[in-house]
C-alpha cells in the first residue's frame, strides 16, 4: 500500500551529484515517507476491519500501530531537527514533505472519524440495551394522584459491560 510516491526516484530539487547536506536530506525525507507510508497502511487496514464490523481483529493491530507510531513521531523529531538544514539544502523537497504530509493528515483524519462513529454507535446500542433491561426491572405501579411511580434504588439492575471484548 504505497500511498505517496516514495519511489526512490529523485524528489523535486533534487541532482544525482547531490550535495553532502542534500544527501543527508533525502535520507531524512525517505525515513519520514517510509514511517507516513507503514503507519497509513496499517491505519487503512485497521478502518477497514471497523468499517466490517470486525472490532477483535481491529484490535490486534494496536500493539504494531503504536511501533509505527514511534517511528513516525521519531522521523518527525529528526525531520524537525534539521528543519533550518532541510530548507537551505532541499527547499523544494521541504515543500514536497509538507504536501504528503497535509495528504497523510488528511487521511487520518478519516479514520478518527471512522473510530468515532464506530464508538458512538457501540454506546448508543449499549445504552439501549440498558434502558430495556431497566424496563424489564421496574415494576408497573402507580401513585395515588395516577402518575407513574419512580423506581427506588433496589429496582435499578446495574449493567456491566466489559471493555476489552
Amino acid at each position: 500500500m504505497n500511498h505517496f510516491n516514495a519511489s526512490r526516484q529523485p524528489m523535486p530539487g533534487q541532482r544525482p551529484n547531490s550535495t553532502p547536506g542534500s544527501a543527508e536530506a533525502r535520507k531524512l525525507a525517505e525515513g519520514l515517507m517510509d514511517a507516513m507510508n507503514a503507519l497509513l497502511g496499517l491505519i487503512e487496514h485497521e478502518t477497514e476491519l471497523v468499517r466490517a464490523g470486525k472490532v477483535r481483529e481491529a484490535m490486534t493491530l494496536e500493539s504494531k500501530k503504536q511501533e509505527l507510531s514511534r517511528n513516525y513521531v521519531g522521523a518527525v523529531s529528526q525531520l524537525k531537527a534539521n528543519q533550518a538544514q532541510l530548507a537551505k539544502s532541499a527547499p523544494e523537497l521541504l515543500s514536497t514533505l509538507h504536501r504528503h504530509h497535509d495528504a497523510f493528515r488528511a487521511m487520518l483524519q478519516v479514520n478518527l472519524t471512522v473510530l468515532a462513529t464506530a464508538h458512538a454507535v457501540s454506546e448508543s446500542v449499549v445504552r439501549g440495551v440498558n434502558a430495556e433491561i431497566q424496563k424489564r426491572n421496574v415494576p408497573n405501579t402507580y401513585t395515588a394522584a395516577g402518575r407513574r411511580a419512580t423506581p427506588g434504588p433496589r429496582h435499578i439492575t446495574p449493567l456491566a459491560v466489559s471493555r476489552s471484548l
